[in-house]
């Protein structure tokens, strides 16, 4: 019989924890049964919430500890004093094999320096980047880094459009997904000569399952020209930030024209189911979860000041990913294309 699939989730990190944090796992509950729940944090205040909702209870266990990493806490901080804090011990149940994937609203640049540190790096993978989906005309696409490497190479651009499409694949259930890099402009002559580099190394690889369109202008991500856009963490982390503003400000445009006067007033009565639609489809929490790809072990960075709703939107992508064993495609994927021929390193103990 197959052991069911198991979450750990750092019940102290973000704003509203942990009440955010166990309210979204019993949404996740719902939505994905059969998955049992690991909660890392303070038994004394996980308790007596879990007594208020049984039916998360009874699949869930509690790792005690009191002590947390800070939002404020550096990266350095975090590496010598984290351990044996919330976030620390759920990276450590997926390291050894107590969970098969980890979510957390806690510190990024924390999270992304402990996972790197318990989990390690695949082989053939220089950096680790930060992904996660992105509304678009056509339905969603894959955006990455997200601010994680502001400095790459060839080597790292080609690294993360080979993992963003073993991405696409597992979650999206894209067979053979397209990939475009972000570019200043669709000729072959543009850009730098990182993102010349690896368009010429992606245009030559062979037998890797996804579809090298070439490149796409920042327009282009909305438009869904592209299921993985593929960018350096500059780039792709001023995409995002661009995207969330704009739509924030377009939602305040249009609220403002429906309340100019009678007429506009009665026009959004005839428009509101529309315009509820609209605002489901732009919820930031239908899209929340940044994913840590290419390291040994699955990692879920959840917004810090996301609601419930948003954070079972996270746990439902670590539980796709694990699902999918999306660690193992991006493995196979490297291989085919000479990147890794050992095993991952052991982990610090």
């Amino acid at each position: 019989m197959d052991q069911p699939l198991v979450i750990a989730l750092d019940a102290m990190g973000g704003d509203k924890a942990p009440a955010v944090v166990v309210e979204g796992a019993d949404m996740a509950r719902i939505r994905y049964p059969g998955v049992r729940f690991l909660l890392v944090g303070d038994q004394a205040r996980l308790t007596p919430a879990l007594a208020a909702l049984p039916h998360l209870a009874a699949v869930t266990d509690i790792v005690h500890t009191e002590t947390t990493i800070s939002g404020d806490d550096k990266v350095s901080t975090a590496l010598r004093r984290g351990k044996g804090t919330s976030m620390w011990l759920t990276l450590e149940a997926v390291r050894d094999g107590r969970a098969q994937a980890a979510v957390s609203a806690g510190n990024t640049g924390a999270l992304m320096a402990v996972a790197k540190f318990l989990l390690r790096t695949l082989p053939g993978i220089d950096r680790p980047a930060i992904a996660s989906f992105f509304p678009t005309v056509r339905g969603e696409s894959v955006l990455l880094d997200l601010g994680a490497n502001v400095d790459v190479d060839e080597r790292n651009l080609v690294e993360f459009a080979i993992m963003g499409a073993a991405f696409a694949r597992t979650t999206m259930g894209q067979p053979r997904p397209s990939v475009a890099l972000l570019n200043v402009g669709s000729e072959e002559t543009k850009g730098t000569e990182a993102i010349r580099a690896a368009g010429t190394r992606l245009r030559e690889a062979e037998g890797l399952p996804l579809n090298f369109i070439g490149y796409v202008e920042g327009d282009g991500i909305g438009a869904g020209h592209a299921d993985v856009i593929v960018a350096d963490g500059f780039a792709g982390n001023v995409a995002l930030k661009t995207a969330e503003g704009t739509a924030r400000q377009v939602s305040a445009y249009m609220a403002a024209a429906f309340r100019r006067n009678l007429f506009s007033k009665i026009g959004y009565l005839f428009a509101r189911a529309s315009l509820m639609a609209l605002r489901d489809r732009l919820d930031p929490q239908r899209y929340n979860g940044g994913v840590f790809l290419g390291l040994n072990g699955l990692a879920v960075k959840s917004h810090g000041g996301t609601n419930a709703t948003g954070f079972a939107s996270a746990i439902g992508l670590a539980v796709d990913m694990a699902r999918g064993h999306l660690t193992q495609a991006i493995a196979k994927d490297l291989l085919q294309v000479g990147k890794a021929t050992a095993e991952p390193e052991p982990a610090h103990q």
